[in-house]
């Protein structure tokens, strides 16, 4: 059973950092495209960032390129996001997401993964 837990979010001004986790009970046999994708609000939700664990590739949407960074600690099962410079259109519902399919074929079959956290808040104030 996967399970993915969020940490992390809060409100910051524009300009601002946050780092979110997300602590994953995975199958340490498979590899998985993990990720996270927002939602805010009126919106349909988006990818933000992803990570294949097969061999470490990053998935970024172009608006947050240089701004925030995906990485995986294996040694504590968590997936984390770097979130500088943060907008103010950065603010929604943030959700860690896994999959066994590659990112690519995760991308190209519109972001849709099997197991997702409950999400967390990320609010940034102009």
């Amino acid at each position: 059973q996967v399970q993915l837990v969020e940490s992390g979010g809060g409100s910051v001004q524009a300009g601002g950092s946050l780092r979110l986790s997300c602590e994953a009970s995975l199958n340490k046999d498979s590899t998985y495209c993990m990720g996270w994708l927002r939602q805010a609000p009126g919106k349909e939700r988006e990818r933000v960032a992803y990570f294949y664990t097969a061999n470490g590739r990053t998935y970024y949407t172009d608006s947050v390129k240089g701004r925030f960074t995906i990485s995986q600690d294996n040694a504590k099962n968590t997936l984390y996001l770097e979130m500088n410079s943060l907008k103010p259109e950065d603010t929604g519902m943030y959700y860690c997401a896994a999959d066994l399919l590659p990112c690519t074929i995760v991308i190209r079959e519109g972001n849709h993964f099997d197991h997702w956290g409950q999400g967390t808040q990320v609010t940034v104030s102009s």
